[in-house]
């Protein structure tokens, strides 16, 4: 072997180190970020503030943490606590969580409404709205989702998951009351929540679904975000963390699609969005609403921004919602 071929061959083994040490380099930074953003996102534990702007410059629709499901005066939240004589309902998902409820019955009526709360958020920050279904004569059931409040849990499921504890609950109430009729109500992810029950093959007693400024699926929210906070492109880190939220959590982000799930829906749905929401796009409003097929209604409120359609304009809010829920809720 000459001299020349020696050199050549060293050249050619130092290039391949090389390119497997780029390579092992590229995987570990990859991993490292889709854990970190896994955890940011996903694990409740972790610290929301980068996600939730924290600046009191910040322009009035931006979301801070525990608003996604909109404000909650410490008058309401006594009302649930000290006046509405609630129960506590705990009941064990088909994972195994015990998943805690606030019940409110009213034994002159059997019109449900299930109110869910948003992401980080807790069923207590649903007791303005559920006051006003009280007063509107509906019992009312409010989850607190896995890993949120008094509930087990050591991931967010962004409604995926969610969707199977909330067909429990709607079980729950049958059993109970045979002739029940049943709304779905959820803001943000709460509204990706009962968007994500539509698409499940549901009793007959289910009649209506409302959501307030839901998203299409997990992999367009997460892919935003990534672009708005960090200035990223869904390749590669989307991927990476879908896998990592395979692993730690047990569902790929791609199959958690709220959009598909609409697609399949057979139950009357009411779609609420504020038409300046930049934290879940307004945009994704249109793409929910023309994928679904069932009977539906849309309102966009004005100047509105996230989980704030009720408190920008409260008549048209509560009025529009009155309306569409006499219409199905009465047969």
């Amino acid at each position: 072997m000459t001299t020349r071929s020696i050199l050549m061959k060293k050249i050619k083994i130092a290039l391949i180190g090389v390119l497997i040490f780029i390579l092992f380099s590229g995987v570990t930074i990859i991993g490292f970020g889709a854990n970190y953003l896994y955890n940011l996102a996903l694990n409740p534990t972790t610290p929301k503030d980068l996600i939730f702007s924290s600046d009191d410059e910040a322009p009035k629709d931006s979301v801070k943490q525990n608003e996604t499901s909109g404000a909650v005066t410490i008058d309401d939240k006594t009302w649930l606590l000290e006046h509405s004589g609630y129960q506590d309902l705990y009941i064990t998902s088909q994972d195994g969580l015990n998943l805690h409820n606030y019940v409110i019955n009213r034994p002159d009526s059997n019109k449900w409404i299930i109110a869910v709360h948003g992401y980080t958020s807790e069923g207590l920050s649903m007791a303005s709205y559920a006051r006003t279904f009280y007063e509107m004569g509906y019992n009312v059931i409010i989850p607190d989702l896995r890993a949120h409040g008094k509930s087990q849990g050591d991931y967010i499921g962004m409604g995926w998951d969610e969707r199977l504890d909330i067909i429990d609950l709607i079980h729950y109430i049958i059993e109970n009351d045979h002739n029940s009729q049943i709304a779905l109500f959820g803001v943000s992810m709460g509204a990706a929540t009962v968007m994500n029950v539509s698409g499940e093959e549901l009793p007959s007693n289910v009649k209506a679904i409302i959501e307030d400024c839901g998203y299409t699926s997990v992999w367009d929210q997460f892919s935003y975000q990534l672009n708005e906070l960090f200035g990223l492109p869904a390749f590669p880190m989307m991927h990476s963390a879908s896998l990592v939220t395979r692993l730690r959590a047990g569902y790929w982000l791609g199959e958690a699609s709220v959009i598909d799930q609409v697609k399949k829906s057979k139950t009357p749905t009411l779609f609420i969005h504020g038409d300046e929401d930049d934290f879940v796009p307004y945009s994704m409003l249109e793409e929910l609403y023309e994928a679904s097929t069932a009977p539906k209604e849309k309102l966009v409120i004005k100047g509105a921004g996230h989980a704030k359609s009720r408190e920008v304009n409260p008549d048209l809010y509560w009025s529009t919602i009155t309306q569409f829920l006499n219409k199905y809720m009465n047969d």
